[in-house]
């Protein structure tokens, strides 16, 4: 019995290499090339599986080629913004130049705890940029790094950027009470407190209300301070700036009672409404009126672009003490007059 086994497992096997034999004769060259015999046995069982030879450079294990790989080039880390860093170092201001040197004129400076982004290092000194200031700062009094990071956390605001061309400044949350100051689009208030819809500013060393609806809130770092803000103090935005620069063109123009024209002739109510109204600023045509417009500050805290009112009169302050108006008849309209030359009644601020 075990030999009739052996002998017809014998004739299986020779009939089996006779068929693969056979069978790669009739290969043709290019799929012996790409194909090889394995020859399997298991449970008594022989068969045969074709299967294609790897590129002779693939190695055993898997490989990716580094055109199947999506590189991700991580985005700098920023810190509110920055992406390098610096912060002002000093007890007051940083001063900030036009080049790289202590003779170089300023063109802003930068207050204690202030950021900027650094774009250069050159030999002892930073070329930042800081809000609308770009130029060189002592190197010397620039805090980088994991330090300028760690008083970035101590410093950080919470600001409220107006992206509507006037917002109201509410006395308190809501729109029935009254109005405290007018604030020009761009203009940026700290934010002391998030409310329902509201939010609560600093205004002034006093507190305000603005709906939620009309302005960007973000963190941001303290900036720099331009030159203008140098000259008329900080918090003076440029829009009032451009609103005395706008108003002092009119200097020498006549005054005409119940006059609104700016060249033709205004009376000192219409000069003011017609300046303001350049600025989206609606005002009566009445300096009595004006005295209850916006909020009232006192001359001390006076900022330029303030009006300023007393009886019969108003004009609008220009800082360091003077005032521009149209100031009567025989004077026309009139700059850099003394705020002072009349008892003041009131000073409204409207921006």
């Amino acid at each position: 019995m075990n030999q009739n086994i052996n002998r017809f497992f014998a004739i299986a096997m020779a009939g089996t290499l006779i068929f693969t034999g056979s069978s790669l004769t009739g290969l043709t060259a290019q799929a012996k090339e790409n194909h090889k015999v394995q020859t399997v046995a298991g449970a008594g069982a022989l068969f045969t599986e074709a299967i294609k030879d790897k590129p002779a450079e693939q190695t055993e294990e898997a490989s990716v080629s580094e055109n199947d790989v999506e590189v991700t080039k991580e985005a700098p880390a920023t810190i509110y913004g920055y992406t390098n860093l610096g912060i002002a170092n000093v007890e007051e201001t940083l001063n900030v130049r036009e080049t790289p040197s202590a003779d170089s004129s300023m063109v802003g400076k930068m207050p204690k705890n202030a950021a900027g982004e650094i774009l250069e290092t050159l030999d002892g000194w930073y070329k930042i940029r800081s809000g609308d200031v770009t130029g060189y700062v002592s190197a010397d009094y620039l805090i980088t790094g994991e330090e300028a990071a760690a008083r970035a956390e101590e410093v950080k605001q919470t600001i409220a950027t107006v992206k509507t061309p006037t917002l109201n400044v509410r006395e308190e949350p809501n729109t029935e009470c009254s109005i405290l100051a007018l604030m020009p689009q761009g203009e940026e208030l700290n934010v002391l407190e998030d409310l329902s819809g509201w939010v609560k500013v600093d205004l002034d060393n006093t507190n305000g209300f603005i709906s939620k609806d009309y302005v960007d809130i973000s963190v941001q770092l303290p900036k720099a301070m331009t030159m203008t803000e140098v000259r008329y103090g900080n918090g003076v935005s440029d829009v009032r700036v451009d609103l005395i620069s706008y108003a002092t063109q009119f200097v020498g123009n006549p005054y005409v009672w119940g006059g609104t024209s700016l060249t033709n002739g205004a009376d000192c109510s219409g000069f003011i409404m017609s300046v303001y109204a350049k600025f989206g600023v609606s005002l009566p045509h009445s300096s009595a009126a004006m005295a209850g417009c916006g909020r009232g500050v006192s001359y001390s805290e006076a900022m330029p672009g303030d009006i300023i009112c007393y009886a019969g009169h108003v004009a609008i302050y220009m800082g360091g003490g003077k005032i521009v108006h149209a100031k009567g008849t025989a004077y026309g309209i009139v700059g850099n007059d003394n705020a002072t030359y009349k008892t003041i009644i009131t000073v409204r601020r409207l921006l």
